[in-house]
C-alpha cells in the first residue's frame, strides 16, 4: 500500500507541478486560446491557480522526502482534493464532459492519498 500511495502521489504531483508552471509562465491570451475555460477567469486568477498547483504538488511529496513534517502530505492531498472538486464543478457547469474524466481521476487520486496517508499508511 505504501508503494501505491507513493506512486499515485508522485504521478499526480508531477501533473500538478507541470500544469501549474504552464499557468504561471504562459501568457493568458495564449493559454485561453488553447483552452476555453481561462476566458472566464482573470489572468491573476489563472496565475493563482498555478501557484496552488505548484505548491500543492510539492506538498504531496517534499515533506515525506525531506522528513520535515510528513503529516503535511495528507493535508496537501486533502487541499488538492478540494481544489479538484472545484475543477469538477466548473467542468460540469461549463458542460465540458470530455475533460471531466481527467479531473475526476485527479480528484480520486487525491482522495486515495489523503485516506491512505491519514488512515492506512501514515508516515512516522
Amino acid at each position: 500500500m505504501n508503494i501505491a500511495l507513493w506512486v499515485v502521489a508522485g504521478v499526480i504531483a508531477v501533473g500538478f507541478i507541470a500544469g501549474g508552471i504552464v499557468k504561471l509562465t504562459m501568457l493568458h491570451e495564449k493559454y485561453a486560446a488553447k483552452l476555453h475555460w481561462p476566458q472566464d477567469f482573470t489572468p491573476s486568477n489563472v496565475k493563482f491557480m498555478g501557484i496552488i498547483e505548484v505548491v500543492g504538488g510539492l506538498g504531496l511529496v517534499l515533506p515525506a522526502l525531506l522528513g520535515i513534517a510528513p503529516v503535511l502530505v495528507p493535508v496537501a492531498a486533502s487541499g488538492m482534493a478540494l481544489y479538484m472538486a472545484g475543477a469538477v464543478t466548473e467542468r460540469i457547469r461549463r458542460a465540458e464532459y470530455a475533460e471531466l474524466l481527467g479531473d475526476l481521476l485527479f480528484l480520486g487520486g487525491m482522495l486515495f492519498v489523503a485516506w491512505g496517508r491519514f488512515a492506512i499508511s501514515p508516515f512516522g
